[in-house]
């Protein structure tokens, strides 16, 4: 029997592979992985990853083929919208990881604030991405009445 040990790729739609692959490397710390230019289409596989997860790797993909042609137009809206969610990011300290991004320049659609699992920002990234922060906390469902 084979088993899946881990989950290597996640996919994160962007408007633009090198600014998108600065920013996470200039502002959240993460790490390039590879950026390749593939084939005559000029197709490029740009991948990041958090440096104390590097076997997790982040695909920066421009929203377009292999996807039809609605679907790709619908996450450029998104995207453009300001409302595209992409990724849950956790932290230690989210005051403190608030105030050390808020320096570099990062744009939080929401503060800091109390959520039952958890002290929970709300980060956009340079593309339009929503990247949810959060400091976690035990919860059950009863947390949730």
């Amino acid at each position: 029997m084979t088993t899946i040990t881990n989950v290597s790729l996640v996919t994160v739609y962007v408007t633009d592979q090198t600014e998108s692959k600065q920013w996470y490397i200039d502002k959240l710390g993460f790490v390039e992985v590879a950026d390749i230019t593939m084939g005559d289409n000029g197709f490029r596989w740009v991948t990041i990853a958090h440096p104390q997860h590097p076997e997790l790797e982040i695909g920066l993909m421009i929203p377009g083929p292999p996807l039809d042609d609605n679907l790709a137009e619908a996450i450029r809206r998104a995207l453009a919208n300001g409302t595209h969610g992409a990724l849950g990011l956790r932290t230690e300290n989210c005051q403190k990881t608030f105030e050390e991004l808020t320096a570099k320049g990062v744009e939080f659609v929401q503060p800091p604030a109390e959520r039952p699992y958890g002290t929970e920002a709300i980060v956009r990234d340079n593309s339009g991405n929503w990247l949810v922060l959060v400091e976690q906390k035990e919860y059950s469902p009863e947390d949730f009445k």
